[in-house]
């Protein structure tokens, strides 16, 4: 299947172009110097992007769940909900931390968790933020970005497609998948 035309609107990601950029964003984040213990993302947009900088710079993965689109099927953003616990595999949270999302749309979420590891969290001794996409909307900046989208157009990325797929439909999304290969 093809990617639509993007356009100031509407932003279409396809799956390659979104490992290209999540690797982009690693390798400016490795040529910056900064060296980090941890990834903290924020799921779901940063896990995908968690998980690769996890494995490419060898540091332990942790998962914080947030939630502020609810509404409008996702599209509407609500109040911020920070999960009571995140999940990591060596230790406590402590040290340098890379927080990493998908996107700032708002910078709500980054500024609200930044926040919430400062005041919770002793052994935190920095963070630091990186983001496929930064809005213009977006009232924080990210220490690190891939691109930055001054017209806040919607970003469709390529795994979007599973937000409408139910487990009754998969025979024929998958039938349909090889027939298009």
């Amino acid at each position: 299947m093809s990617t639509p035309q993007s356009n100031e609107k509407h932003l279409w990601v396809s799956w390659d172009e979104y490992h290209r950029l999540i690797e982009r964003l690693a390798l400016k984040v490795h040529e910056s110097g900064w060296k980090f213990d941890m990834v903290l993302c924020l799921a779901r947009g940063g896990v995908r992007p968690g998980d690769v900088f996890s494995r490419i710079f060898d540091v332990p993965l942790a998962i914080l769940s947030t939630s502020s689109y609810r509404a409008e099927k996702g599209t509407v953003q609500g109040d911020l909900d920070i999960a009571k616990y995140m999940t990591m595999t060596k230790g406590p949270l402590s040290g340098k931390i890379l927080l990493l999302d998908d996107l700032a749309d708002s910078g709500v979420t980054l500024m609200k968790v930044v926040d919430h590891l400062k005041q919770n969290f002793a052994g935190v001794t920095e963070v630091k933020t990186a983001v496929i996409w930064t809005k213009g909307s977006s009232a924080f900046k990210p220490d690190y970005q891939m691109e930055e989208l001054p017209h806040n157009p919607w970003i469709h990325q390529p795994f979007e497609d599973y937000d409408g797929l139910r487990p009754h439909q998969l025979a024929a999304w998958i039938k349909k998948g090889e027939t298009t290969k």
